[in-house]
């Protein structure tokens, strides 16, 4: 019973500790937030798009008819709900909107009692799990000898240079290897356009690869590369467009070890 009462105890302890509360204050009979106050609402707004608004009470202090406070300080209520609204923070469905009039605790400062708590939590931000990229499929299913195609890796014609839009492909081979230390790779570079090759441009490709796997940090032992120049086109020589070329002028892993 006491391990019951105690575990009770820390949950409610935690729920309370996972709120927090927020005090806006107004001038005396006035029902719009002080010039000070609603700047720093608006700065708490600003910061706070991720939180959930559960309840806003309002209050006034001791001075004047009592029933009189209690519709001063649903007013107050309400101004701080409008103001939540403008700036969509979001507001808990079912939230209580209440004047309670005079404060039930008055302070000697009684601008203190003229104001608006409202009590809110952060939200919990739904955590996704990683998309798996087609390549990290291929390398995950592969078995030693299979050959991977490193898709959308273009290069400059007659040079070693990747096109600016296929860096992504580069760190994305970087982070597979990242994330398999077993895995071992040849990589493999092949030309366009010409029979004969005659400034080794597909290992210039396939170094340059390797190149960027080792400058950031891949053993030089899990890597080797060469080149096939036109002795594998993915389409017959001579091409007949721009599309062709690029799939020829591309480089492939092969899977030593995995």
């Amino acid at each position: 019973m006491k391990k019951a009462l105690l575990l009770l105890a820390v949950f409610i302890s935690f729920s309370l500790s996972a709120q927090n509360k927020v005090k806006v204050y107004f001038d005396f009979d006035i029902d719009e937030a002080t010039p000070v106050s609603e700047k720093s609402l608006d700065t708490w707004m600003a910061e706070n798009k991720d939180a959930e608004v559960l309840n806003i009470y309002g209050y006034a202090d001791t001075v004047g008819n009592a029933y009189y406070n209690i519709d001063l300080s649903e007013r107050r209520a309400q101004f701080v709900l409008e103001q939540l609204a403008g700036n969509k923070v979001a507001v808990a469905e079912g939230v209580e909107v209440k004047g309670f009039g005079e404060s039930l605790s008055p302070s000697k400062d009684r601008a203190l009692d003229r104001r608006v708590e409202l009590t809110y939590r952060k939200k919990e931000t739904a955590v996704q799990e990683p998309v798996q990229s087609d390549l990290s499929k291929s390398v995950a299913n592969a078995k030693k000898g299979d050959k991977l195609r490193l898709s959308n890796l273009y290069f400059y014609n007659n040079s070693p240079m990747v096109l600016p839009s296929s860096q992504p492909v580069l760190k994305e081979l970087l982070n597979i290897l990242q994330q398999n230390p077993l895995l071992k790779i040849d990589i493999q570079g092949h030309i366009c356009c010409q029979i004969t090759e005659s400034n080794q441009i597909s290992h210039k490709r396939a170094k340059a690869v390797y190149e960027y796997l080792v400058r950031n940090n891949i053993d030089k032992t899990r890597l080797s590369y060469q080149s096939f120049g036109s002795s594998r086109p993915i389409h017959k020589l001579p091409e007949q467009n721009e599309k062709q070329r690029e799939d020829n002028r591309r480089v492939e892993i092969e899977i030593i070890e995995n």
